[in-house]
C-alpha cells in the first residue's frame, strides 16, 4: 500500500482536500503545483510554471489546468473543477475515489462503471510535464476530452482577458503549439496517440482562487481556452498528455514516462518521501542552487542556503559533491554582500558555519581551510573594518543597524516599516561572530605561516567573550535578551539565543548554556518546530492566518519554524551527548503525520505557534526539509556512537 494514501470521503470534502496541494517539480525550476482534487485555489497553482532566462529565471504559469471529460454512449462526465467565488464547477471532485503518491500523485475517477487513473509526473532537467491516463474499467470504449486552460504570466500576477493575446496555434505532431505573448516561451501540447483537435477559443472568465481571497489579496482572473483534443480510449489503454516548451517526439512519451517513474523509485515510508522531496529543491542552471521553497520562495538565498545546505546534501545522501558545488556557487553569487554590504547581516559570517559543517562531517580540516580560509578572513576583516550596515563596538560586538531595515533573518514588514527591526546587538548575529573568530583563529594556528590573523582574531574573540553575558544575560529570564540597543536589554523571549549555545564555540559558560536551553524548551518549543516568540509576551501572535497585515505580525511573533529545531537539537547534543537521544527523537516525531497535510509528501514552512499547530507557508520547504534530515543524521550518529 502507498505511504500517502486518502479516501473517497475525505476526497470529495472540499474543506479538507483542498487544503492539501500536489507539487511536482524538477532540476530545471519548473514545477506541477495545484491541489489534490486539481482545483487550483493559489495564484501559483498550475500545470506547468517554468523559470525563463531571459526574464531573470523568473517563473510564468503556461499551462493553468487541464480539464478532462469522459463521454460513454453520448452522455458527457466533465471530471474538472474551478472556483468562481462561493460557487465550484463542474464539480467533477465527485467522481474521485482514491488518491496516492506513490510515487507520483495519481487520482482514481469512477464514474459508473468507469475507472480512470491519472498520474502526474514532472520530466527531470526539461520544462515539461507529463499526464498520463489510464482506462482501467469500462464496459465499452469510452470518449476522453482534454481542454486545457492557458494563463502565460507571472506566477505572481494574474492575467485578464484581452486583445492582445495571440489566440493562434501552430500544427505540430500529435499536438498543437500555443505562445500567447512575447517574450514568453511556446507551449507545445501534445498527446501519445493521434487524436482529433477541436478549436472553440473562449475565455474562463472569473476564476477565483480562495487562498488568495484569504490572505487578501487580488483573487480572480480570466484563462483562455483554445480548444479540447478529443480521443477513443479502449479498456487497458493509456494515453500521455505532454505539455512542454520544447517540441517532443510522441512515440516515445510512455517509455519516458515509465523511465522518469523508475528513476523516483518507491516512496514508501516517511524517510525515502523526505529525501524524495529534498531532491526536488535543487536547480541546476548556470549554478547549481537551492531554492528556498516551492511555490513561490527565492531561489539562490544566501541566508536560506546556509540553514539548508549540509542538511540537503552531507545528511541526506552524503553527497559531498553536491555541498561544495552548492557553496562555491553561492559564494560566486553573493560575493559583494559577502565582503562589502549586505542586509542580511550575520549571512556572510554563516560560510564559516557551512565550512565547520563541511569538516565535521569529512574530517579535512587542512584542505577546507586551504580553499575557504582565505574567504573566511577577508569577510571577518570586512567586519572588523566596518560596512555600512555593521561596525564593531569597543567592546568587540557586531553593532548592527540600518535605518527601517531589520538586518536579521526576522524581516517581515507591515505597511512599510520592519516588523522586528533589532537594531543594535544582535544576539545571535554575535554568537555567530565569536563561533567564527574562534574558528578561524584555531585554524590559522594549525595551518598558516604567519600567526598575525590568528592573534588579532583570539584578542577579539577573547573581548567577545569577555562582555556577551553580561550584556545580554537577563537575570529574572535566566536567559539572554534578543538584542541590546540603546535603550538597554531586549528582554523578549526567543529562539536567537540558541545560537550561543549550539555552535562549536560558545561565549557562555556552560551552566549559563543549560539554563538558555532550558527556557527555549519551556517557552518556545512545540511539536512542529520552535516558536519564534514566547505566548507569554504580549506581542505573540499564536495562529498566522488573516490578511497579508494579521500574517506580518505573526511571522516572527509566535509562528513556529521547523528548522529552528536543528539549532535545538545541536545545542541538547552538546550538552547532554547521548542522553538527548529520546527527546531528540520526539522533537521530529509529528512531521511524518504532516506528509498528508498542506504539502503532500513535503515539509511545511512555518507552522502556528498554538496547538494544533497548523502547517502554513511555502509547501516544501528547503529549511524545514534540511533540518529534519540534519536531525536524523545527528541521531543516527549518536546511536552508532552508543553501539561502539
Amino acid at each position: 500500500m502507498a505511504y500517502l494514501k486518502f479516501n473517497k470521503e475525505e476526497l470529495v470534502n472540499l474543506e479538507y482536500s483542498l487544503k492539501r496541494e500536489i507539487i511536482a517539480t524538477n532540476r530545471t525550476g519548473a514545477y506541477a503545483n495545484t491541489t489534490m482534487v486539481c482545483c487550483n485555489t493559489r495564484k501559483y497553482h498550475c500545470l506547468l510554471a517554468v523559470p525563463i532566462e531571459e526574464m531573470n529565471w523568473r517563473r510564468h504559469a503556461l499551462l493553468s489546468s487541464l480539464d478532462e471529460t469522459i463521454i460513454q454512449h453520448g452522455k458527457p462526465f466533465n471530471l474538472g473543477i474551478h472556483c468562481y467565488g462561493d460557487v465550484f464547477e463542474p464539480r467533477g471532485h465527485k467522481y474521485i475515489v482514491d488518491y496516492e503518491n506513490d510515487p507520483i500523485p495519481t487520482i482514481t475517477y469512477n464514474i459508473g462503471d468507469i475507472s480512470l487513473q491519472k498520474s502526474i509526473l514532472m520530466v527531470q532537467n526539461e520544462n515539461r510535464v507529463l499526464i498520463k491516463y489510464t482506462l482501467l474499467a469500462a464496459d465499452s470504449d469510452v470518449v476522453m476530452q482534454l481542454k486545457p486552460l492557458l494563463s502565460f504570466r507571472s506566477i505572481h500576477a494574474l492575467t485578464h482577458c484581452n486583445t492582445t493575446a495571440d489566440t493562434h496555434y501552430i500544427d505540430i505532431e500529435n499536438g498543437k503549439a500555443f505562445k500567447l505573448y512575447e517574450p514568453l516561451p511556446v507551449l507545445n501540447l501534445q498527446t501519445s496517440k493521434k487524436c482529433e483537435y477541436v478549436a472553440c477559443p473562449d475565455w474562463y472568465y472569473g476564476v477565483t482562487y480562495p487562498e488568495e481571497y484569504r490572505r487578501g489579496f487580488d483573487c480572480t482572473e480570466d484563462l483562455f481556452a483554445p480548444g479540447f483534443f478529443e480521443m477513443t480510449l479502449k479498456k487497458g489503454e493509456s494515453v500521455i498528455f505532454s505539455a512542454s516548451t520544447e517540441q517532443c517526439n510522441p512515440s516515445a512519451f510512455k517509455r519516458k514516462f515509465a523511465s522518469e517513474l523508475a528513476a523516483i523509485g518507491t516512496l514508501d515510508d516517511f524517510d525515502s518521501t523526505l529525501r524524495h522531496a529534498a531532491s526536488r529543491l535543487f536547480l541546476q542552471r548556470s549554478r547549481l542552487e537551492i531554492s528556498s521553497g516551492f511555490s513561490w520562495l527565492e531561489v539562490g538565498s544566501l541566508r536560506d542556503t546556509a540553514v539548508c545546505a549540509a542538511g540537503l546534501t552531507l545528511h541526506n545522501n552524503g553527497n559531498v559533491k553536491d555541498f561544495l558545488k552548492v557553496l562555491d556557487d553561492i559564494i560566486d553569487k553573493w560575493k559583494d554582500d559577502l565582503l562589502l554590504s549586505t542586509r542580511k547581516v550575520e549571512a556572510p559570517l554563516s560560510i564559516a558555519l557551512l565550512v565547520q559543517e563541511y569538516i565535521e562531517y569529512t574530517g579535512d580540516e587542512k584542505g577546507a581551510w586551504k580553499k575557504y580560509g582565505k574567504l573566511i578572513k577577508a569577510i571577518l576583516k570586512s567586519y572588523i573594518a566596518g560596512r555600512p550596515e555593521v561596525h564593531m563596538a569597543e567592546n568587540g560586538m557586531l553593532w548592527a543597524s540600518m535605518n527601517h531595515v531589520p538586518l536579521s533573518w526576522m524581516d517581515a514588514y507591515t505597511f512599510g516599516e520592519p516588523v522586528t527591526e533589532r537594531a543594535g546587538f544582535q544576539v545571535e548575529t554575535n554568537a555567530i561572530w565569536y563561533n567564527d573568530l574562534m574558528f578561524a583563529a584555531e585554524m590559522e594556528r594549525k595551518f598558516a605561516k604567519s600567526d598575525k590573523d590568528c592573534r588579532q582574531f583570539e584578542s577579539i574573540a577573547t573581548l567577545v567573550e569577555s562582555n556577551f553575558y553580561n550584556l545580554f544575560w537577563v537575570e529574572e529570564r535566566r536567559h539572554l535578551a534578543d538584542y541590546v540597543d540603546n535603550a538597554g536589554q531586549n528582554k523578549a523571549t526567543r529562539p536567537n539565543q540558541l545560537w550561543a549555545v549550539c555552535l562549536p564555540y560558545s561565549p557562555l559558560p556552560t551552566e549559563a548554556q543549560a539554563l538558555v536551553f532550558k527556557a527555549v524548551k519551556n517557552e518556545l518549543l512545540t511539536t512542529r518546530g520552535i516558536r519564534t516568540l514566547s505566548p507569554k509576551n504580549p506581542l505573540y501572535k499564536g495562529v498566522y492566518d488573516g490578511n497579508q497585515h494579521e500574517r506580518d505580525l505573526a511571522y516572527h511573533n509566535g509562528s513556529t519554524r521547523p528548522w529552528l529545531l536543528k539549532h535545538y537539537t545541536h545545542a541538547g547534543f552538546k550538552l547532554y551527548g547521548g542522553a538527548f537521544l529520546r527527546e531528540a527523537e520526539s522533537v521530529i516525531k509529528g512531521f511524518g503525520e504532516d506528509m498528508a497535510v498542506h504539502g503532500i509528501g513535503a515539509m511545511a514552512e512555518i507552522y502556528d505557534g498554538n496547538p494544533p499547530h497548523n502547517p502554513h507557508g511555502a509547501i516544501n520547504s528547503a529549511s524545514a526539509t534540511g533540518a529534519i534530515l540534519t536531525i536524523e543524521y545527528l541521531i543516527n550518529k549518536y546511536k552508532g556512537e552508543q553501539k561502539q
